[in-house]
């Protein structure tokens, strides 16, 4: 999956100044959009005029579209995804942003599992647009196949695929073809008339050609564009064109070889030799050819061949970057292995890999010492990026990188040995993370001279190192005794000077005490490790821990100061340029103005949580988006769209050493229990294997707490009941003795839930107590959550301030529970909306189609659907659903 998406891949070819119009294949084309077909696949050998007539038709109808130009790298099904979507929001601003997130995390989730999720977003679109998938031949992978053919089986209602291949795809073409859903262009359709080869060949190609001998050559090249224009470059200069032409033929399989030998020929030795080195690069600038060609002319070579229509083609405005037409590169590939040693290309790919390390282009720098087999090199590049991409979050990258390396080299590296095992680390896979520890311990035997090391400081903390990271592990596994073992014997190896790995490991222990309800104890170590990092100049480290800090204060009720932590840790990102590792940290903050009823606040917070989370790379940031997405649906009554939410945080889970106090489970058993589903929570229940009877574990409070819920709900007899009690009872008893005061507040709420039905008196004395230790921390949504039952506690509240503070939750009562509605303002637009896209709008939320619009306006269909698309893009939607519940939030409607 590419950490930076190549615009030139999703921008559609430019149309050359001079190009001989297909006008009958365009109409084809149309009169299959026309006649709703899902699929049109352009499928014929190479250099048939495929993209550029499917370019030249978008161009001319206007239509809305995206685009993707597909390479060999994309048979990757999370690079195609990934390219997918990124064509999509060219067209559709913010579609698939949850897709993007999951395949950039740590532990990317299956882009079979993720097309459905986009194509539901797609499915809501109303206005038509074309997709073009150019030159899929080029992938090769079974699960693309698989996507592709999902993807037209539920081609949503709005889009129209358009497929250009030198191969028929993997698709169920015989049935697209038998219900009339498939428009098929050929090779037969797409060659050239003899009106078109004269008009290619003297107006395009600028030959004086007679009637006859562009017949000749038509015949002789059937029609094939490319045989064609490859001619036309052979004969330029020739003074006997019919000669040429009567002397030109052979089979079709040898016609390209024979036309490319010509054109190469004709080229001076410099300008061959230059091609020929230069086709190992998939994208080039004259820096890089510089480097491979030992000339300092490559910029005017480029410029040349661009002119001379030799295949090069410029993917920016500035023509910086180029790239050799496909079928070009191909032959300058199979000549440079005949033209060349194997040793001379394994010397260019060296060349290409030391002028992108030294350009700071780690990635292609390791793929071209893959493609030269020198392991070592990339063995070495891959350890020394290792500490800046995990440091930055990009492991899962660099995981795809290491890949590549032998066993035999790998198992003589044991710092390369341990990353891997870090790396996997961070993706939550702690089997595969020990298999390579266990390596890197292996390696270590072996002696001293046998060992290839590449970052000394690292392998001499290396013990240290792979302790640290079977506590993170065992962590992740609950298994808390092997944390405690793990981190002492990491601290015992860590040099007493380094604070900064001391406090790394000490982090470790932070999240085993949190588990345990000891959240002073974990609070300091926490602070410790973001402390040592900021010392050490790690700011995106100190950043991304500090939401650790405050997640360990949330849990203990302390929302003010979590806050502050969160406010701390944004000023210090702003400092040091990591705010996009702060979509953790605006998320928080959106969810306690949420809590403490400060809507507008929480909605400003929130927004920019989900804008900055399109980028992060933090491994967690979609389960934690969808779980406040959950309860944010939660607190408007909202409960079918909460599950939703909660099943998708729980596809999303990632093993971190943040302990798993509500499991998504119990949550939908509460949900459950709302909406009047007790046999789903009583399943929950079962299944939980937690008890009344149990001794009840900070770890599983939420837990015991949800099964006090469900008993409240079956209304079961006194015995039931009264052990219910009894266990609350141990519960609060625990919180109190650990000074966790939210626990409090929940345990109490609980008991207050509980008596109101049997002993009002001490229903109300429960919650005034839970009131009492909520008013301080300004908790608002954490009674008023509650629902009816609560209202009718909360309404009895006659003492003084609590009074007062029991009619401030009131006041934040959704509406659906018949009380005072709350509003939850987003900030006003950027660009505001003109008064003409203010009516559209509104005709929108009025529920009338595009076509109804135009009727109702005056106006043509495409307008409409031009001001749908900049409306969607100003409110940033991705559906009409979605833009009127956005602009109803903002207040616009």
């Amino acid at each position: 999956m590419p950490n930076t998406i190549i615009k030139t891949k999703i921008n559609a070819p430019a149309l050359r100044r001079s190009l001989v119009s297909r006008t009958h294949l365009l109409g084809l084309l149309s009169d299959g959009l026309k006649h709703g077909h899902k699929l049109t696949l352009v499928s014929a050998p190479a250099g048939f005029g495929k993209t550029t007539l499917v370019s030249e038709w978008i161009n001319k109808n206007n239509f809305p579209s995206a685009w993707i130009s597909l390479d060999e790298s994309d048979s990757d099904p999370a690079r195609f995804l990934t390219y997918l979507v990124a064509a999509l929001q060219t067209l559709i601003s913010g579609v698939g942003d949850g897709v993007l997130a999951a395949l950039q995390s740590s532990q990317p989730v299956s882009p079979t599992e993720l097309l459905p999720t986009l194509l539901n977003e797609l499915s809501s679109t109303e206005d038509d647009f074309v997709l073009a998938l150019d030159d899929l031949h080029a992938v090769d992978s079974s699960t693309v196949d698989d996507l592709l053919g999902f993807l037209v089986e539920h081609v949503p209602p709005a889009m129209h695929l358009v497929i250009t291949t030198r191969e028929d795809p993997a698709l169920p073409l015989a049935r697209l073809r038998a219900k009339n859903q498939l428009t098929e262009i050929r090779a037969a359709e797409l060659r050239f008339s003899e009106a078109e080869a004269a008009e290619f060949l003297n107006q395009v190609m600028g030959l004086q050609l007679s009637a006859e001998d562009v017949a000749a050559l038509e015949k002789r090249t059937e029609g094939w564009v490319a045989g064609l224009q490859l001619a036309a470059l052979s004969m330029q200069g020739k003074a006997d064109a019919s000669e040429f032409i009567r002397s030109f033929s052979g089979a079709n399989q040898f016609v390209l070889d024979y036309l490319l030998e010509e054109v190469l020929q004709r080229q001076s030795e410099h300008v061959q030799g230059f091609l020929l080195r230069t086709s190992i690069l998939n994208r080039l600038n004259s820096s890089l050819c510089d480097a491979l060609s030992e000339s300092a002319s490559t910029q005017e070579i480029l410029e040349q061949l661009e002119r001379a229509n030799l295949f090069v083609i410029p993917l920016d405005n500035e023509r910086k970057w180029y790239r050799y037409h496909h079928l070009f590169r191909d032959l300058l590939r199979q000549r440079l292995s005949q033209k060349h040693s194997k040793e001379e290309i394994v010397s260019m790919h060296i060349r290409a890999s030391e002028w992108f390390e030294q350009n700071g282009e780690v990635g292609e720098a390791f793929q071209h010492a893959i493609a030269a087999a020198d392991f070592n090199r990339a063995a070495r590049l891959a350890e020394t990026a290792w500490l800046a991409m995990d440091e930055s979050f990009q492991t899962a990258a660099w995981l795809g990188w290491v890949k590549q390396l032998p066993a035999s080299v790998k198992r003589v590296r044991p710092v390369l040995l341990t990353q891997i095992g870090w790396s996997y680390m961070d993706a939550g896979n702690a089997m595969l993370s020990e298999s390579s520890l266990r390596d890197a311990e292996n390696s270590l035997k072996r002696p001293r001279e046998e060992l290839v090391i590449v970052e000394a400081e690292q392998f001499r903390t290396l013990p240290a190192r792979i302790a640290f990271a079977r506590a993170y592990n065992a962590q992740t596994q609950n298994r808390f005794d092997d944390v405690v073992r793990y981190v002492e014997t990491a601290l015992d190896m860590i040099p007493h000077e380094d604070q900064y790995m001391q406090a790394q490991a000490s982090s470790i222990l932070s999240a085993a005490y949190w588990a345990s309800g000891e959240l002073d104890k974990s609070f300091e170590l926490m602070s410790n490790w973001v402390d040592a990092a900021q010392q050490a100049g790690n700011f995106v480290f100190a950043v991304a821990a500090s939401f650790g800090k405050a997640d360990i204060l949330i849990t203990q009720g302390r929302l003010r100061d979590a806050m502050q932590v969160y406010q701390t840790a944004l000023s210090l990102a702003a400092e040091h340029g990591a705010e996009q590792h702060t979509a953790h940290h605006h998320l928080g903050l959106g969810l306690l103005h949420h809590e403490m009823g400060e809507d507008e606040r929480a909605a400003h917070h929130l927004q920019k949580a989900f804008e900055l989370g399109r980028q992060t790379t933090i491994v967690d940031w979609m389960y934690r988006k969808s779980l406040a997405q959950a309860y944010l649906k939660d607190s408007e009554g909202d409960y079918d769209a909460a599950l939703a939410f909660l099943n998708e945080a729980g596809r999303v889970y990632v093993h971190t050493p943040i302990p798993n106090l509500r499991p998504v489970e119990a949550m939908q058993a509460r949900i459950h229990i709302k909406q009047n589903h007790l046999n789903k929570a009583q399943a929950w229940a079962h299944q939980s294997g937690l008890s009344l009877q149990d001794k009840p574990i900070f770890l599983h409070e939420f837990g015991y707490l949800t099964l006090a819920r469900i008993v409240l709900a079956e209304n079961q007899n006194d015995g039931h009941f009264q052990t219910m009690l009894q266990m609350l009872e141990s519960l609060l008893k625990q919180a109190e003795s650990q000074n966790r005061l939210r626990s409090r507040i929940e345990i109490l709420i609980t008991q207050a839930l509980a008596y109101s039905a049997k002993d009002s008196a001490k229903a109300l004395a429960a919650l005034e107590q839970a009131l009492t230790l909520a008013e301080p921390e300004g908790y608002l949504r954490l009674f008023a959550d509650e629902g009816k039952p609560m209202a009718e506690l909360l309404s009895k509240i006659k003492s003084g301030n609590l009074q007062q503070y029991a009619k401030k939750i009131l006041a934040s009562f959704a509406p659906q529970q018949n009380l005072t509605p709350s509003t939850f303002n987003l900030q006003p637009l950027i660009d505001p909306l003109s008064d003409r896209e203010l009516e559209v709008l509104q005709l929108i939320a009025q529920g009338l189609s595009n076509q109804e619009i135009t009727q109702k306006l005056v106006v043509a269909l495409s307008t409409v659907k031009g001001h749908n698309l900049r409306i969607f893009a100003k409110l940033q939607a991705k559906s009409r659903t979605e833009a009127v519940a956005r602009a109803r939030e903002l207040g616009i409607l």
